[in-house]
């Protein structure tokens, strides 16, 4: 892409003297930036995504439709659903008054350990970056903007503000690079910078904002830092770093006009900042005459770089029906079918007489991962009421959890609490001054209080107020979150208090999820008391509070007995396992692969109670699987979304099949896994010392056999690999097509996603075994014989040259293989590469100008 020049940008910079320009490049507040009338320009929102929409407010009372997980959407490997799926955010977004979605994310699945998997797509870099790209396309297609998302290397969680992430130059460019390089070529219009160092440079002062992404691959957007990732004045200034979020405070609202007029941070780059900000204000229709910018203008919109810059003309929202099938159908795509064996699946309901569903997972689904991606949902269909309704009126269900409840406080809801002033279901939240006064007083629906509904302007105390009736007798464990000092009452007895100073600046454990005290309280069955917590407003420390309780811990034993017999009196037993929001969040990376709370017994259990016992595993990134051969039927969940239920039981009972195919690598055991570091050394140092070997390439390099390759997945029919075309010798730089003929020796109409990877032995530079250059999913009748023309990017055969800092290709023979996975490639050929000057290939420079002189990619 060609950098844009716009002839209207300048005189609107010509309207802005020194301190409107550099106001205009912090945030005004959380997730907007400051307006200028001078120039017709509102302000822009921003909102997290991207399983979803939130808005500016942090509030279970505004609700938002709720996607499948980044991890499903990757496993569909279907870029049509994909834009669909993106030009329903993109409604969402304008419902919401959104400008700039923040996704999606384009960081790799470097190890399973990565607490943040479920918001990325895929270990696999061409994978990430075409399935980015599609949902690029769909958020864009409605006026708003996307956000590619974390450049670069922020692939784990583990000291992510202060990380120093080493990675070879030809990795950098082949693997984490190459995502975010094809989001540019989607022309997305705005990225985002990461927390972490590369090479030793803080990422929103990093030489890779310049060079390659605003020089060599022509990127004209905006790079927006993660909240509160610019943490210096001068250094971040001269970069290429354009809007520092949050605001209204930071480094550059503090000292960035002086540092110019002083001539320390050059005029030019603050002119190039500011005229992004005016390029993707114009493009999401935040840029009018009449200095409004109003969404739904009926202006024509300005044509930029072959892209309508204003809003395009409103198309109606979805409606709800066609939104909810839109979402019900994206669970099928993306569900994996790992094992079916004597084809237990799909399940016919007419030969059914009863079905068993159990695990704490069928009723208390994970629909979406924890962190600043959450969103509130208006509702959310479980496995079990999926269930229940394919079968009402066919077959009886029984549910069993099979595990007593978790021992972790969950945040008081409306089925447990009632709001003391009204007695609605939910809970009393009050700001409170330092005497104790209160300020403002809102009805909640939840004991996890993120942020009240109005500032917390002069307050001192956040308070949660609420009536709640214990279930059971015993010693339950309550729970109070936040920091300073922090008080908890029960029954008008004092049961928690203590000064907890804020020990963390991570934004997520500050202000979304910040850490639990707890303390045991005896409680009467159906009595009734008031519970107050209250938590101390400190500068810094946020105001998130969370008010939640835990009942007497149950006999494990005697649940799994209960689910056991009910297995063994059914006809099929459907088990729902699945990680939790303390195995798998933002903020923190995992400590184990294992499914926790003892969900591994209970699968064992349950299949030897019952040997037709399908599987379901709730997670969104990989688990381990020690039982998974004794399992006839094991389907892949992922984190499916608000349509969850109804999703799941089309799959189940035939209605859809299941499209996914892995985008990761899932391994039997946590030991066998090649690549598995997530924390730095004592230096604060991460040294991706495997290099290119990441994923399915690790595995091949290592000889070891997972126990399930990238790429696999089941359907419900069979297809047989007949042949794979090899082009004409080919030119280095040009693309072109692979064919692979396919035929369904099933007995049902299936969808077969053909992958096509590339060897090459001999080779004068390092490479992997083999690595996926192209895919094309096809479909077919029972019988058929059909035709994948898989593309393959003119790039596919070049590798990184660090002497050169640029492409280049190899001439001779390379060896084409096709398959329906990494470790299932029956087909092969041979593509030959002639000699010549390699292309750049995705409107990218080469770095051949440069007459080797030294690129500040050198790391």
């Amino acid at each position: 892409m060609a950098a844009m020049t716009d002839e209207e940008t300048e005189p609107l910079l010509d309207k802005l003297d020194a301190a409107m320009k550099v106001r205009l490049l912090t945030g005004a507040s959380t997730w907007r930036t400051y307006g200028e009338p001078a120039v017709g320009l509102r302000p822009l929102t921003l909102s997290d995504g991207p399983a979803g929409v939130r808005g500016e407010t942090w509030d279970e009372r505004e609700t938002s439709l709720v996607l499948p997980s980044p991890t499903a959407l990757a496993a569909s490997w279907d870029e049509r659903l994909l834009t669909d799926l993106g030009a329903l955010l993109a409604s969402e977004a304008r419902r919401k008054g959104v400008d700039v979605l923040l996704a999606p994310t384009l960081n790799l699945h470097r190890s399973p350990l990565g607490g943040r998997h479920f918001e990325c797509f895929s270990e696999d870099a061409l994978l990430t970056g075409r399935t980015g790209a599609a949902l690029i396309r769909g958020i864009q297609s409605g006026g708003v903007a996307a956000t590619a998302k974390h450049f670069v290397g922020n692939d784990a969680e583990t000291d992510r503000l202060t990380v120093d992430v080493r990675i070879d130059e030809r990795t950098l460019h082949e693997v984490y690079l190459a995502p975010f390089e094809d989001a540019v070529s989607a022309g997305v219009w705005a990225v985002m910078s990461a927390y972490n160092k590369v090479g030793g440079v803080t990422m929103s002062a990093s030489p890779l904002l310049d060079r390659p992404l605003k020089e060599d691959w022509g990127f004209d957007g905006l790079v927006v830092s993660d909240w509160g990732g610019v943490r210096a004045l001068l250094e971040t200034a001269r970069s290429g770093q354009d809007l520092a979020m949050p605001g209204p405070d930071g480094p550059w609202a503090a000292g960035l006009l002086a540092a110019l007029e002083q001539g320390l941070a050059p005029a030019e780059a603050v002119d190039d900042k500011v005229r992004r900000l005016l390029r993707l204000a114009r493009r999401v229709g935040a840029l009018g005459a009449d200095g409004l910018g109003a969404f739904g203008s009926d202006r024509p919109a300005h044509r930029v770089n072959g892209t309508g810059s204003g809003r395009p003309a409103h198309r109606p929202p979805m409606a709800p029906d066609a939104a909810r099938a839109l979402l019900r159908r994206a669970v099928s795509a993306g569900a994996v079918l790992l094992r079916n064996e004597g084809g237990l699946l799909p399940l016919d309901p007419a030969a059914l007489g009863s079905v068993a569903v159990i695990g704490p997972h069928a009723t208390a689904v994970r629909i979406q991962g924890g962190g600043s991606a959450e969103v509130f949902p208006e509702h959310v269909v479980t496995p079990l009421a999926g269930v229940e309704r394919a079968l009402e009126g066919v077959a009886s269900v029984t549910y069993r959890p099979g595990l007593p409840p978790s021992a972790r406080p969950q945040p008081l809801g409306r089925d447990r609490a009632r709001d003391p002033r009204d007695g609605e279901p939910g809970v009393l939240v009050r700001l409170l001054d330092a005497h104790g006064a209160e300020l403002h007083a809102e009805h909640r629906l939840s004991g996890r209080i993120v942020e009240p509904s109005v500032p917390a302007g002069d307050a001192a105390l956040v308070e949660i107020r609420a009536l709640f009736r214990p279930t059971e007798s015993g010693r339950w464990t309550w729970a109070v979150g936040g920091w300073g000092d922090i008080s908890l009452a029960v029954d008008g007895h004092e049961a928690l208090s203590g000064t907890f100073p804020l020990d963390s600046d991570d934004p997520t454990r500050v202000h979304v999820a910040p850490p639990l005290r707890t303390v045991g309280v005896e409680m009467t069955a159906d009595r009734e008391v008031e519970v107050v917590a209250r938590r101390s407003l400190a500068p810094g420390s946020g105001v998130a509070t969370v008010l939640a309780a835990a009942p007497p811990a149950g006999d494990a034993d005697a649940a799994r007995a209960e689910a056991v017999a009910a297995a063994r009196a059914a006809d099929v037993a459907v088990v729902v396992v699945g990680t939790t929001e303390q195995s798998e969040s933002e903020g923190h990376d995992r400590e184990s692969l294992d499914l926790p709370e003892g969900q591994d017994a209970l699968v064992r259990a349950v299949v030897r109670a019952n040997p037709r016992t399908v599987v379901v595993v709730n997670a969104g990134g990989p688990v381990a699987l020690p039982w998974h051969e004794r399992v006839p039927a094991l389907l892949l969940a992922w984190f499916p979304g608000q349509e969850a239920g109804d999703g799941l039981a089309d799959v189940l009972f035939g209605r859809a099949e299941p499209g996914g195919r892995l985008p990761t690598t899932w391994a039997a055991a946590q030991d066998d896994v090649p690549v598995l570091g997530t924390a730095p050394g004592a230096d604060g140092r991460l040294h991706y010392a495997e290099g290119p070997h990441i994923g399915y390439r690790a595995w091949l390099r290592s000889g070891g056999a997972p126990a399930y390759w990238f790429g696999h997945g089941l359907g419900y029919t069979a297809w047989e690999y007949e042949e794979l075309t090899a082009p004409e010798p080919v030119r280095p730089g040009e693309p072109f097509d692979v064919r692979v003929r396919v035929r369904n020796s099933g007995r049902r109409r299936g969808r077969e996603v053909v992958q096509v990877y590339l060897a090459r032995s001999g080779s004068a530079v390092e490479r992997p075994v083999r690595g996926l250059i192209g895919y094309a999913a096809v479909e077919a009748e029972p019988g058929e014989s059909v035709v994948a023309v898989v593309r393959v990017d003119g790039r596919a055969l070049a590798h990184w040259s660090p002497a050169r800092h640029g492409w280049e290709t190899e001439p001779g023979a390379f060896t084409l293989l096709g398959g329906p996975s990494a470790g299932d490639l029956p087909l092969t050929a041979e593509v030959v590469a002639l000699p010549g000057p390699d292309s750049a290939g995705k409107g990218s420079g080469n770095g051949s100008e440069h007459d080797g002189e030294r690129s500040p990619l050198m790391l």
